[in-house]
């Protein structure tokens, strides 16, 4: 009987350990606005791919490439075809922290095709005056951040959001 206990006893204790550990795991907090391009939206601290809606196409920001189709392959380029006729300033860029959301095709041209033809209703980094973005090179304002200054002591950026942008639902207010 005193076995049985003692078994059950390291049972337990050992699913208590178990999940403690993975508890501990599960925080992390990824920030890559200093990656962001210029043309890409604000109000992000963190964005893996842009999916603009305008040319069904995809913008891979770790390695600053787009992604489209071309006879029937995904082509991995570090700028948009001619052909396209795309204003990156002006047109829509959906955020979608997803691995490989290109795989996916429609479920993203289903999900955002309301943003088609949406220019110039989003503001984007280049034009942005929170201090956040001065990190992006090409700023107009990049090295122009006072430590200390930007947050008027709040702890939170001033935004209530303690930093973490939209909360990691990859595409903001808009779904």
């Amino acid at each position: 009987m005193k076995k049985i206990l003692i078994v059950t006893c390291l049972a337990i204790a050992g699913l208590f350990y178990g999940n403690t550990g993975s508890a501990q795991v599960g925080i992390n907090v990824n920030v890559n606005i200093g990656n962001q391009p210029l043309w890409g939206p604000v109000g992000y601290d963190y964005a893996e791919y842009y999916y603009l809606p305008d040319v069904d196409a995809y913008y891979y920001v770790p390695e600053r490439r787009f992604i489209y189709l071309n006879g029937g392959r995904w082509i991995f380029a570090p700028s948009l075809p001619a052909s396209y006729h795309y204003d990156l300033n002006r047109g829509y860029k959906v955020v979608v922290n997803e691995p490989r959301p290109y795989l996916h095709p429609d479920v993203y041209r289903n999900k955002y095709k309301r943003y088609k033809g949406n220019y110039g209703k989003q503001q984007i980094i280049r034009y942005s005056n929170d201090e956040k973005y001065y990190v992006v090179k090409g700023h107009p304002k990049n090295g122009k951040y006072k430590e200390g200054k930007g947050n008027n002591g709040k702890g939170n950026n001033g935004r209530g959001n303690n930093g973490k942008g939209n909360n990691g639902k990859g595409h903001g207010k808009h779904d």
